[in-house]
């Protein structure tokens, strides 16, 4: 098997995660269920998830690694709007959940496949020096 192939589901599991939460987010707060009719600002909640995207597309490490942190504001918030949000809210909430929890493993697993992928750094080892001899003073004649 290839050993690229996992480490590229992953990324394409990730963005497609990423994606989804920001295509979710926007429909569900201006057409599917806003709070208020006509839409509402609570879709600029997607403005954060597009600062990552272009870092997952290019497949940068660390933007996996500080994603992985970040779904979890908007997983708590796709938690407690399924509890307490009407129908069809809360289904919208659980599709959140859904995609943050595909897009958390897709990161983790990304991260921990492209660790796993580094070649071992052995230390560095200095050469043995020896100790700098000092001059030897001769007896004054």
């Amino acid at each position: 098997m290839d050993r690229n192939r996992p480490i590229n589901l992953t990324r394409q599991l990730a963005a497609g995660s990423l994606l989804g939460l920001i295509v979710l987010g926007l429909l569900w707060e201006l057409w599917l269920a806003p709070i208020r009719p006509g839409g509402s600002l609570l879709a600029l909640k997607v403005l954060p998830l597009c600062i990552p995207l272009a870092g997952i597309l290019k497949n940068k490490l660390y933007t996996y690694r500080w994603v992985s942190l970040m779904v979890w504001l908007y997983f708590t918030e796709g938690v407690v709007r399924a509890w307490s949000d009407r129908p069809p809210s809360n289904w919208l909430a659980m599709v959140e959940v859904a995609l943050c929890l595909s897009l958390f493993v897709a990161c983790a697993l990304h991260v921990k496949l492209r660790f796993k992928g580094l070649p071992a750094q052995e230390p560095v080892k200095e050469p043995l020096q020896e100790p700098a001899q000092q001059p030897t003073k001769e007896p004054a004649a």
